[in-house]
């Protein structure tokens, strides 16, 4: 997960939903570390003011799936940056496509 420019790590929900609103726009979204869940991981997602957050778990197989809407097909994915890829498009079971990454800004 570290490899990913998108993830930041241990920051709180507070702090993911500044992020997300300082990038201002509709599918600007981030990964983090759960807080209420050891080892799991939240794709949170801007949409019209708010952050909407599923949960990514890893399966004891080594594949990833994101929780999205209820009716929707549970997917598995090899690699997280996979399943960013599946939720760029529209009608994935989550509020709107993940259209904007917003990066970890390491410092100097």
């Amino acid at each position: 997960m570290e490899s990913l420019s998108v993830y930041h790590g241990a920051i709180s929900r507070e702090t993911c939903e500044v992020r997300l609103c300082e990038a201002g726009r509709d599918g600007s979204y981030l990964i983090r570390d759960s807080e209420s869940v050891p080892g799991a991981y939240c794709l949170c997602v801007l949409c019209n003011g708010f952050v909407y957050t599923y949960r990514l778990q890893r399966d004891t197989a080594g594949s990833w799936a994101a929780e999205t809407a209820p009716g929707q097909n549970k997917r598995l994915f090899r690699q997280v940056k996979n399943l960013i890829s599946a939720f760029e498009k529209p009608d994935q079971g989550i509020a709107v496509p993940l259209l904007y990454p917003v990066t970890v800004q390491k410092p100097c």
